[in-house]
């Protein structure tokens, strides 16, 4: 089950770079409202991504 969870977060935090990166970039998803908050979240997915890694990688 902890395998499953780590990989879940993988997802989630690819799925949240690509959506907040593409609004970064494009204004698609939200219109481009508020940049800091798209950089925030594309940070703060960038460390779910990296957290469940390396927790991923310790579980073998």
């Amino acid at each position: 089950m902890p395998k499953a969870l780590t990989i879940v977060g993988m997802g989630v935090s690819v799925l949240l770079l690509l959506v907040f990166a593409l609004d970064l970039l494009a204004g698609v998803p939200f219109g481009g409202v508020s940049m800091t908050m798209d950089i925030a979240f594309v940070i703060c997915a960038g460390i779910l991504g990296f957290l469940s890694y390396t927790t991923f990688v310790e579980q073998k």
